[in-house]
């Protein structure tokens, strides 16, 4: 009897249950779970902000450089000499907004609102408190407005807690031990505006004579990127993965292996891969039509030395002329002589670390020897003349 009289009790609440229930309309949409927000804030009107913490590119403690929703590390496969400073890049993009693939040795083509990312920092730091920390020197990013790509530096402080946003320059004195126990000084450059424009800049000649002068990118084509890198989730292919967050059109077919950038530090690869290689990331942004130095001979975007019948040669200097001696010796009177490194004036500015000298003109003041044997190694395996 009682529990004939609880479920009497019970009959109108499961009837208003019932009557809210189907009340719902079949038109309208079932729930969906919002999707996490990237703490990320880039206000087009504000940047550059005065410090990187405002962007809220890192979780965490800053400098441990722990990227936060949606900014997405990356590596190309050969890097730029700095120095022997060590890299950190990341790249993040407004929500819905995707690149654009334009050629396997084309930049990617980045939407508005992209930010490009990069720290240059050191490990077993010797003049730093404690001995032996790791230390950033700088925070490199590029942001794309509307009217084009932006240039922000910001500098960190001793205390490693805040990077401030600088463009006039410094000299940081940095000493480390490298890999091999070797202790290493340099007199770290960060550099001014204008020196980061001489590297980030293309130029177009207009019909009525007028230059017209952007700032781009210069690492982020597909073929630098075309290989795995080993996320928290684990190892993929970079553009797939870039394909896969959303920051990359999937109407392109991944570079051929004969069109992509190895890692020159890689000895089981093939001697000419390593050094096309080098020069690409070294020395191809500078070195093509439209940018700081298409008025000399040489270009060594990876793309043109490999170009055959002896052109891919020809564009690395090989028996070429050299223009303006100046103050150089007589004696290099070829860019690349071969079989002869005393003669060749592209070993000549690798190894010196005279400003007026030295190649490339920026990003670096000490000589990478290791760079420098790659081309000793190289120069004196040819023979003949293209």
């Amino acid at each position: 009897m009682k529990k004939n009289y609880a479920i009497l009790l019970l009959l109108p609440l499961l009837f208003v249950v019932i009557i809210v229930a189907c009340s719902k309309s079949d038109d309208e949409d079932p729930y969906i779970p919002v999707a996490p927000v990237s703490p990320v804030t880039v206000d087009l009107t504000q940047v550059p902000y005065p410090k990187l913490s405002d962007y809220k590119f890192f979780t965490g403690a800053m400098k441990d450089q722990k990227p936060a929703l949606n900014v997405l590390p990356y590596q190309p496969s050969s890097a730029l000499f700095t120095d022997y400073a060590h890299k950190k890049r990341f790249v993040w993009m407004p929500v819905g907004k995707k690149a654009t693939y334009n050629g396997d040795n084309k930049i990617l083509e980045l939407p508005v609102g992209a930010v490009l990312i990069k720290t240059f920092y050191y490990d077993n730091v010797q003049n730093v408190t404690p001995v032996g920390a790791s230390r950033i020197i700088e925070t490199r990013i590029m942001i794309r407005k509307a009217d084009g790509w932006i240039f922000a530096d910001y500098v960190w402080n001793a205390e490693q807690t805040e990077a401030y946003f600088d463009l006039a320059g410094s000299i940081t004195p940095v000493t480390w031990k490298d890999e091999n126990n070797v202790t290493r000084t340099a007199n770290y450059k960060i550099p001014t505006e204008v020196q980061c424009i001489v590297c980030h800049k293309s130029q177009h000649l207009e019909d009525n004579g007028s230059l017209t002068t952007k700032h781009i990118p210069i690492g982020i084509k597909p073929q630098n990127l075309n290989w795995n890198y080993n996320y928290s989730s684990g190892s993929k292919n970079q553009l797939t993965k870039w394909i896969e967050k959303g920051y990359l059109k999937n109407d392109f077919t991944l570079p051929t292996a004969s069109n992509t950038v190895i890692d020159y530090n890689d000895v089981t690869k093939s001697l000419e891969l390593r050094v096309r290689s080098y020069v690409d990331s070294n020395c191809s942004h500078c070195h093509m039509n439209d940018r700081h130095c298409d008025y000399r001979p040489m270009r060594f975007a990876f793309s043109e030395t490999g170009l055959p019948g002896g052109v891919g040669l020809t564009n690395m200097g090989v028996c070429v002329d050299t223009q303006d001696m100046q103050d150089f010796p007589a004696s290099l009177s070829k860019i690349v002589r071969p079989g002869n490194i005393e003669r060749s004036m592209l070993y000549y500015r690798l190894n010196t670390t005279e400003e007026a000298y030295r190649m490339p003109l920026h990003g670096r003041t000490l000589i990478h020897e290791e760079g420098v044997a790659l081309f000793e190694q190289w120069i004196n395996s040819l023979t003949t003349c293209p």
